[in-house]
């Protein structure tokens, strides 16, 4: 029986390092999905890509999948982990996509999340819980990843919140909402 864990929290929480953690636990041959482009002319991006290299245990496998994650999900061996990092840089790379377009690819995410026969480890992080962003674009950003996360945590077996240097089991501690309607 596959398991779904969903991660989640603030910038840097530690949600990545608990996720791997978890990978790791499962004792299984881990897929790291990293969903962040690679763009060699900013360098701090590169350093940040390069912290969570130099973590990972040499024998994860790793797969560069920007945008078709589904796909990827969908192809996920039953014998492995997989943990995909990260769910807000994955709605970033799809921002340009119609609501339409969105929606289709997020009802899409969802469902194939619910028949992956791996286990699988997401890492979102937590938007909107500050000031409402003053330009279009942001607001899209905030309001996708907050329907992903919302919509995850439904179907999640575990959701975990990695906050103040804590990790809370909100599956223990909360009750999940129902699933919205779009």
């Amino acid at each position: 029986m596959s398991k779904v864990i969903l991660v989640t929290g603030p910038a840097r929480s530690g949600k990545s390092e608990w996720a791997e953690n978890l990978a790791a636990q499962s004792h299984k041959p881990v897929i790291y999905i990293a969903t962040a482009p690679i763009d060699p002319s900013d360098k701090e991006w590169q350093q940040r890509i390069q912290k969570h290299q130099q973590r990972r245990p040499k024998e994860w496998t790793t797969l560069e999948i920007p945008s078709k994650l589904s796909v990827a999900l969908a192809d996920a061996n039953p014998n492995n982990c997989v943990l995909v990092d990260s769910l807000g840089t994955w709605v970033a790379n799809l921002l340009e996509e119609s609501d339409d377009t969105w929606n289709k690819i997020l009802e899409e995410f969802i469902e194939t999340t619910k028949l992956v026969a791996a286990d699988i480890i997401f890492v979102a992080e937590e938007a909107g819980w500050g000031v409402i962003p003053a330009y279009p674009v942001g607001r899209i950003f905030r309001d996708r990843l907050g329907s992903v996360v919302r919509q995850l945590g439904v179907v999640s077996d575990d959701v975990y919140m990695v906050a103040g240097g804590h990790v809370l089991n909100l599956s223990l501690l909360g009750y999940p909402l129902p699933t919205p309607k779009s």
